[in-house]
């Protein structure tokens, strides 16, 4: 599928055939697509929690105002980020680099990061946010559908999937085969209204 096809088809859909098994090759290659989203620094502090067990589904939808795509949709991923990773070996994000370009750019992430906690977490929710609109979007071209969800109860959700200490909770997306037509879209915005030119 056309990339631009893909953005103008991607839905919020809600209801998915419970039924429909995504194959793990499908699912590897979707997330294979998703960590190909850029981040800061190229720290990569994503995480992608895959909610494979139907118990544990279950739990999240009762935690998740009862969308009944949390349960039946075939894959339910949870985006999480590691709000340290900028710390932990940050070497390796720069492996393969040039030694003055990896030199220069692991010398300056700590000094960019150190005492910013909320820069930290902005971070790691902006490759959240780039990385789930890189997995829904790869989807649709996929020939699947997907539904991003933040209606749910975030620390209750933190504590089912065992969340660490040093990571910080997005949303949630739900990937599968539709059942039913999507409303068309409620209101878009002009670009006169959105887009500025040099200042506000």
């Amino acid at each position: 599928m056309d990339t631009l096809d893909a953005i103008y088809q991607r839905r919020s859909v809600k209801h998915f055939d419970p039924d429909h098994q995504m194959p793990e090759a499908e699912l590897t290659k979707l997330l294979e697509a998703a960590i190909q989203a850029p981040t800061s620094f190229n720290i990569q502090h994503w995480r992608f929690v895959v909610v494979k067990d139907p118990e544990l589904r279950k739990q999240i939808r009762a935690n998740g105002n009862d969308q009944a795509q949390m349960t039946d949709a075939s894959v339910l991923i949870v985006m999480t980020a590691d709000v340290k990773a900028w710390q932990k070996d940050p070497d390796r994000y720069w492996k393969d680099a040039p030694d003055e370009v990896r030199e220069l750019l692991v010398g300056w992430m700590g000094p960019f990061h150190e005492g910013r906690e909320w820069l930290q977490r902005d971070e790691a929710q902006r490759s959240i946010g780039m990385a789930m609109q890189t997995l829904m979007l790869s989807a649709k071209a996929m020939g699947y559908d997907s539904c991003p969800m933040i209606g749910f109860d975030i620390d209750k959700v933190a504590e089912l999937i065992n969340l660490p200490d040093d990571h910080c909770m997005g949303a949630m997306v739900a990937i599968g085969k539709k059942t039913k037509d999507v409303w068309p879209k409620p209101g878009q915005l002009p670009l006169s209204e959105v887009v500025i030119t040099d200042r506000f």
